[in-house]
């Protein structure tokens, strides 16, 4: 054999073993079975069982019961039936020590009522009520204090509104007067609630509902109107009222077609009445000036 040929075998057999080698190892390194893949997660459409307990139950005309004792903000007792009687009331249930969603409503709620030209205390009242039976009068205080403190409205408005806490049997019974409903996780120590005011008449049944964490001073506006049963308000709230509707499922007004086309219906015959009104009078005075003129010539 000579060397080229010697090298040559050499080469193949080291490449062999190279080759033996590498299959070896792979072969190793292939899984015996199948991968195993972990179960997939909840999908996203999936309801968190807890939330399912949370929500609203729209109750309108609902009769809230006004003898329910609650604390205010000063550690007085009360009944809740002593801020009904004489104007609609904005109420919204929170807790103090939420650290989102409440805070936001309330701040959406005074932003709302900010923009109005009616006043807590003479027009309407604003009570919060914590449905947390943790919270404490002091608590409900200081967050009164910063309510007050970002409504920079003039004097007096401090007598409409009413921070209040009280007892389990309480809330649960304004609760489910409005149709409010929550839970309390204890894994996050919060509460799951929804985000809405209720606007109330002034013997406490439910008018309308507005939700989200802010809302449109038209909505809040019209709400207070219609609470009232039109015992605040101006004309043109009138008109609003008749152009815009009250819709549960978004709780907000929205334009109402039908009602828009019979008023600019009405208004295009009432401006042709009056035209021709005009014109017909025009007329005759002209007339009557023709003919004393005529009557002098002859």
């Amino acid at each position: 054999m000579t060397t080229r040929t010697t090298t040559a075998v050499r080469t193949l057999a080291i490449a062999g073993t190279l080759l033996a080698s590498v299959m070896a190892t792979s072969a190793r390194a292939q899984p015996s079975g199948p991968l195993s893949v972990p179960p997939p997660g909840l999908a996203a459409t999936a309801q968190i069982p807890m939330l399912k307990d949370v929500g609203l139950d729209q109750k309108p005309n609902a009769q809230i019961p006004l003898d329910t004792p609650f604390v205010d903000q000063n550690g007085r007792d009360v009944k809740i039936g002593d801020y009904f009687g004489k104007r609609p009331v904005v109420l919204q249930l929170a807790y103090f020590d939420c650290p989102l969603l409440c805070t936001q409503v309330v701040n959406g709620l005074e932003g709302s009522l900010e923009a109005l030209t009616m006043k807590p205390g003479s027009d309407y009242d604003v009570v919060v009520l914590s449905f947390n039976p943790g919270d404490t009068p002091a608590m409900a205080a200081a967050k009164r204090d910063i309510y007050l403190r970002r409504h920079a409205r003039a004097a007096g408005v401090e007598a409409g509104v009413h921070f209040l806490t009280g007892r389990q049997e309480s809330i649960d019974a304004i609760a489910s007067a409005i149709g409010f409903k929550y839970a309390y996780d204890k894994a996050i120590d919060q509460y799951a609630h929804p985000a809405l005011v209720t606007v109330l008449t002034p013997d406490g049944r439910v008018s309308r509902y507005l939700f989200g964490i802010e809302f449109a001073p038209i909505d809040m506006r019209l709400a207070l109107v219609e609470a009232s049963d039109r015992k605040i308000g101006s004309v043109v709230d009138a008109v609003l009222l008749y152009c815009y509707h009250y819709d549960p499922e978004t709780g907000s007004y929205g334009f109402a077609i039908l009602s828009i086309v019979r008023l600019a219906g009405a208004l295009t015959v009432a401006g042709l009445g009056a035209f021709i009104f005009v014109t017909l009078r025009r007329e005759r005075r002209q007339h009557s000036a023709v003919k004393p003129t005529a009557t002098g010539i002859r």
